[in-house]
């Protein structure tokens, strides 16, 4: 009898439990049931006969000392992966803060100048559709040195969104803004900041959330080709090259979920400073 009522309450005790747990946390189950789902078919996969790559429970066994102690240094480019992204991080806030800076001032002067949009614009459209990868040998043949280098690649990957974007948010601004701002007889300065800014800002915004996943992106590709320096993207082709796989995948986990937050941190800066009315 017991057994039975135990048997009984049970499925109540678990609906009871998904549903507080839902009500709680609404945009967390669907994307945990499809993680899920995810690596269950994924674990399937890599049961199949001649399957290479391994699954997430072989993977998880032969990485756990990486995920345990991820703050090791043993001196070199033999370091944990806290490391390895912090100094792929610390890469991509230098050049991504110097995109932004560059790409905002000339997209706000192509905007306002249609002279220099027209004389700049087919160059800037040839160079933004050149891969990350691309620029890396021209970096080291110009700057010589894998540190200089890998910023560079990083700038010149970062900067075309920013800039593009800017420059049409400033074309985009209302003709009746303009003419606020002829009536009232603003300066430079004040049209600056009163009126330009704030209308090209979401536009600004837009630009600098794809500029941050395309530095993250761009200083993996630098970093494989870089050999020899601390970061994320050396330690996924070092892996590579001595055969651990799993080490692979697990670099590209860490890569995906630092690139989310990253996108999640620049919504949530874009949410707080622009207005209810521009979100």
């Amino acid at each position: 009898m017991t057994l039975a009522q135990k048997r009984s309450t049970s499925p109540k005790f678990d609906n009871s439990f998904l549903s507080s747990l839902q009500k709680k946390f609404p945009e967390l189950v669907p994307p945990a049931i499809a993680l899920l789902i995810f690596l269950t078919i994924w674990q399937l996969f890599s049961w199949t006969p001649g399957a290479t790559l391994p699954g997430p429970i072989k993977v998880i066994q032969d990485t756990w000392i990486l995920i345990l102690y991820p703050f090791y240094d043993k001196g070199g480019t033999d370091k944990g992966l806290f490391w390895q992204i912090w100094a792929s991080l610390q890469r991509v806030a230098i050049s991504y803060t110097l995109a932004a800076i560059v790409g905002i001032g000339l997209g706000v002067l192509i905007g306002v100048n249609k002279t220099m949009s027209k004389a700049l614009d087919p160059l800037f459209q040839l160079l933004r559709t050149v891969p990350p990868l691309a620029w890396v040998p021209i970096s080291l043949a110009a700057l010589r040195q894998n540190e200089p280098a890998a910023l560079f690649v990083i700038f010149i990957t970062a900067i075309w969104p920013i800039l593009i974007n800017t420059a049409v948010g400033v074309t985009q601004i209302p003709q009746d803004y303009n003419n606020v701002a002829k009536v009232l007889q603003l300066s430079k300065k004040e049209y600056f900041f009163n009126i330009l800014i704030p209308s090209a800002l979401p536009y600004i915004f837009t630009g600098l959330r794809i500029a941050i996943g395309l530095a993250w992106l761009a200083i993996i590709a630098a970093e494989i080709v870089m050999s020899g320096i601390v970061g994320i993207g050396f330690f996924i082709w070092d892996a590579y090259q001595n055969n651990n796989v799993s080490e692979v995948i697990l670099a590209l986990v860490y890569i995906g979920v630092v690139g989310l937050i990253l996108d999640k941190l620049m919504a949530a800066l874009q949410n707080r400073i622009l207005p209810s009315e521009q979100k």
